[in-house]
């Protein structure tokens, strides 16, 4: 079995309040969806719906030391929830794209990689987690290369 876990309202909440010239020294914008899909809150793991601000932030999504470490950009709805899936349970936003699945070892070191259909993700993920060395997987999304989320094994 394995969760999907999406990152916490918590670790944004402070940005919400700052205005546009102090998110952009942080290196993030402020923005509003104009389609779905398009805007996919890493929080919230929704595609935001048009209408919708959100905030295009920096985020190391591979802070360990490791020749693997990396960040890049995600969005976070301002008015996203943290969303708590239950285990086996792959949100809509990850089925309907071309995915990027990295698993990783207790070194934070890649051990396996696949670009695959979103639609196969509960497969690959299996797989992956079957495999003793890894000790979670994260989820790109291909296209961008923009972090989705986190992948471990449900009671870990």
């Amino acid at each position: 079995m394995f969760q999907v876990t999406a990152l916490r309202r918590d670790d944004f909440e402070e940005l919400f309040a700052l205005d546009d010239e102090a998110l952009a020294r942080r290196g993030a914008k402020r923005c509003i969806a104009d389609r779905r899909p398009g805007y996919p809150c890493r929080v919230s793991l929704q595609d935001a719906e048009p209408g919708e601000r959100l905030i295009l932030v920096p985020f190391d999504h591979q802070p360990a030391h490791s020749p693997y470490r990396a960040s890049g950009p995600i969005f976070v709805g301002e008015a996203a929830q943290t969303a708590r899936l239950p285990p086996d349970t792959i949100p809509d936003l990850l089925r309907t794209r071309l995915l990027s699945v990295r698993a990783y070892d207790a070194d934070h070191l890649m051990t396996d990689a696949e670009a695959i259909d979103g639609r196969t993700l509960d497969d690959v993920l299996n797989r992956m987690l079957d495999d003793r060395r890894v000790s979670y997987v994260h989820v790109h999304f291909a296209g961008p290369g923009c972090y989705a989320c986190r992948v471990g094994r449900a009671g870990d």
